[in-house]
């Protein structure tokens, strides 16, 4: 069954309605899940992804794109247990987006509550149905399709669908990202493994404790988790955070190989000069591997050097050469205060802010100054090109060298590896300024971790573990570029509570399908239109409605006993 996604024309349903001709009437809410369903449905994305889906049926009951979009809808109420689909179904908005035929709102005829009405998909049901599949099914389909293969479908077919919709922006700017998911200590969680981490979850070896200090030592703790190796992408604006593709495997696999792997894999499927920067972390260091990028993909890689490498020992030895040119970096202009929002607020309201602003200021004034050695006076940047002594890389390597300095005379100095060529005498600023962008990217990742449940897991199985991780991500995708579509880039980088506060209506509406068209009008707007149609055509929607009525009051021939 194709995807039938009612394209909104208000002007083409109010006349044909003025007419007395229409097809449907519902009331509608959560118009933002409606409108990101119509938008993925019109452009076909749902279809696109759906045909390429790694299906572990061989006959579909159902709809593999339903189940994708079932999958979805639960993943935007931030729902991951299959048991709850009934529920996101009643109060989300999904079903409006495709139409009465697929779903709609009846009254119960033992109860009078209020439920769904759906056509279903076969003849199976021994009871009406109230839903468009059964949560047990959604939950089946997905634990029986191989992660492996899932993984697959979303590094390979679900990138080739972002890129025929131009979400990659053109800057090319990637990075690399290896993040743990803690799951209870239950050995049934498949693949995963008990690990030692420390207070702020970073892995040690457990031989280290007898070092440490006693009570940093009783900090540390044994967690069971997975690592999730991600290849992101952003831009310069920050305006979204992509996941472009992902893997899952247990928490003490090497996340270096497996990043180059994903690199590789994307590639493969979008092609070269997608990716034009990848900006990693010290943990991914492969000169093989980094040359391997530069030589046959064309990517320039830019991360931060070990200290114990000759390549570091090589630029520290050049750092006093007269040739060695350190530029200051600009000190960032404070923030300008945004005037408070009291133009239009009471009197009171306005004192209370000038008096916590004075209090601010006196509070700051009276704070002791910062010790020296934590005083930055100077930070500066310098580039020295042409590095060949890291003898696994097989290109040349230029080093971006940052030293900073503090108050009691102390120096601090870090460097950066890059395969870009220096070009002009600033490009040092430009790439350090550059790489902190890893920081934004750390904040989506963090969203995607925190205000999505990502971790949440209700199933102990790693074939759903690895479904909820792939489809939050591709939600979380979707959802980035629809905003992006719409024109509020700006909500991209907010937690997705705050994008449902900013976009919800507070109203109720009453919508209209006509021929695969629908409008939306509040129920002012409706009451008005109804009460000045002429005669006849009030005549025609009079008896159009009573048949849907009488319709709708015999569907549920063996409704599920309350």
């Amino acid at each position: 069954m194709d995807i039938s996604c009612y394209e909104h024309d208000q002007g083409f349903v109010l006349s044909r309605f003025q007419e007395g001709d229409f097809d449907y009437l519902d009331s509608a809410s959560e118009v933002v899940e409606t409108e990101f369903f119509r938008f993925i449905g019109a452009k076909k994305i749902l279809q696109d992804i759906a045909e390429t889906y790694p299906s572990p049926r061989k006959k579909h009951d159902v709809p593999t794109w339903l189940y994708m979009a079932s999958n979805i809808s639960m993943r935007l109420h931030g729902v991951h247990s299959f048991n709850a689909y009934p529920y996101v179904i009643r109060c989300g908005g999904m079903l409006n987006a495709f139409g009465p035929e697929i779903g709609h709102k009846v009254k119960h005829p033992e109860t009078g509550d209020i439920t769904l009405s759906c056509a279903g998909f076969n003849e199976k049901n021994d009871y009406d149905r109230q839903t468009p599949c059964d949560q047990d099914y959604l939950r089946k389909f997905s634990l029986d399709t191989d992660a492996q293969r899932l993984m697959g479908w979303f590094n390979g077919d679900v990138s080739k669908m972002f890129k025929l919709h131009k979400a990659f922006d053109a800057e090319g700017i990637f990075s690399g990202d290896a993040s743990y998911l803690f799951v209870p200590d239950n050995p049934a969680y498949e693949g995963s493994v008990r690990m030692l981490f420390d207070e702020n979850d970073h892995p040690i070896e457990a031989k280290s404790l007898a070092g440490m200090d006693p009570r940093q030592a009783a900090r540390c703790r044994w967690r069971r988790c997975y690592k999730m190796v991600s290849l992101l992408h952003t831009d310069q604006k920050h305006s979204f955070f992509m996941r472009a593709a992902m893997r899952i495997v247990p928490g003490n696999e090497n996340e270096c190989p497996i990043l180059y792997d994903l690199v590789d894999e994307f590639v493969a499927s979008v092609g070269k000069g997608i990716i034009k920067r990848l900006i990693l972390d010290r943990g991914f260091i492969d000169g093989a591997k980094i040359g391997y990028c530069k030589l046959t993909h064309d990517i320039d890689i830019l991360m931060p050097l070990k200290k114990n490498m000759d390549l570091y020992k090589d630029a520290l030895g050049l750092l006093k050469s007269p040739d060695t040119k350190f530029l200051e970096v600009a000190k960032p202009a404070p923030r300008p205060i945004a005037p408070a929002r009291l133009a239009q607020a009471p009197e009171n309201i306005r004192r209370r802010e000038a008096k916590r602003q004075e209090t601010l200021a006196k509070q700051k004034a009276e704070e002791p100054a910062p010790a020296p050695e934590k005083t930055l006076v100077k930070s500066e940047a310098a580039g020295i090109a042409g590095f060949t002594s890291f003898d696994a890389c097989p290109v040349a390597l230029n080093v971006i060298i940052n030293r900073e300095t503090y108050a009691d005379g102390r120096q601090d100095i870090w460097m950066l590896l890059d395969t870009k060529p220096l070009e002009n005498p600033h490009d040092p600023l430009e790439r350090r300024e550059e790489y902190h962008l890893r920081t934004d990217i750390e904040e989506g990742h963090r969203q995607l971790k925190c205000f999505w449940d990502l971790t949440k897991f209700t199933s102990r199985a790693f074939s759903l573990v690895v479904n909820q991780v792939i489809f939050v991500a591709l939600t979380y995708n979707l959802l980035q570029l629809h905003l992006k579509r719409k024109g509020r880039e700006e909500l991209n980088r907010r937690t997705l509570p705050r994008i449902y506060n900013q976009l919800l209506p507070n109203d109720s509406f009453v919508i209209i399908y006509c021929q695969n068209r629908f409008a939306l009008f509040t129920t002012s707007e409706y009451t008005e239109i109804l009460l000045t149609l002429p005669k006849q055509s009030q005549d025609k929607i009079l008896a159009r409605t009573r048949r849907l009525k009488r319709e709708l009051a015999a569907e549920f021939r063996s409704p599920r006993p309350p």
